[in-house]
């Protein structure tokens, strides 16, 4: 038996985990979905970090963590301070020492891939895209709703400035799953900022900014393997 250790992303809680650990548990592991203070502008991503390490408590054994979207940001200091088997980034930012989630758009080349991404279907430049059709346009009807209107949460600022403070990736077994139509965090962006920073090229998989709500089963499957290959 695992413990998967489910790491939400900004401005949502960790009600969006639902449908994975739901599949997670029938399949005998244990799943910790914490929820972390986006909302509180006290907290830096050291706090992040210790929330999530909060929830874990004195698990010690079989733990798969798995980060989505900026928790990519908190996932990696977990590994430094727990005992974790496995590290899976889920459509999540991959940090540089140093380096702060506010520049990490500008240094990632973030703002010319995505302009390129939304050229190619269609978008124009500038325009204000309907979070449905940007974020959830794989997502079943009903959980979009329930996503957009009960839990959303209001993101500080404050871990946006705060640089990340590890020299180095965690020594911790890592992969990278890309939701493949994903308008948010375009493939060829992701691809491009793993293998620059990673120094490896994700795997992939169907499904838009959220592809737990999209394809539970398949993400399932996907840890499962990753999970049985260590």
């Amino acid at each position: 038996m695992a413990t998967y250790v489910l790491i939400h992303g900004a401005a949502a809680d960790a009600w969006y985990w639902g449908p994975l650990a739901g599949g997670l548990r029938e399949r005998g592991h244990e799943v910790v979905a914490p929820e972390l203070p986006c909302d509180d502008d006290a907290a830096g991503l050291s706090e992040y970090a210790d929330a999530v390490v909060a929830a874990v408590g004195d698990r010690a054994g079989g733990l798969v963590v798995v980060a989505h979207s900026f928790g990519g940001f908190t996932g990696p200091l977990v590994c430094a301070r727990l005992p974790v088997d496995l590290l899976v980034l889920l459509q999540a930012q991959v940090p540089a020492p140093g380096e702060s989630p506010g520049e990490w758009w500008e240094n990632t080349g973030y703002r010319a891939d995505r302009r390129e991404a939304d050229r190619a279907r269609g978008v124009a430049e500038g325009a204000e895209e309907d979070e449905r059709a940007l974020f959830l346009h794989d997502t079943p009807a009903a959980l979009a709703e329930e996503l957009l209107t009960e839990h959303q949460r209001p993101q500080s600022a404050t871990p946006f400035g705060t640089p990340w403070p590890l020299e180095a990736w965690p020594e911790v077994p890592t992969r990278y799953l890309l939701a493949a139509g994903d308008r948010f965090f375009p493939p060829a962006f992701v691809r491009r900022q793993v293998e620059e920073r990673l120094g490896f090229r994700p795997d992939e998989m169907p499904g838009d900014h959220l592809p737990m709500l999209g394809h539970p089963e398949e993400l399932a499957e996907r840890l499962e393997a990753y999970r049985a290959a260590l």
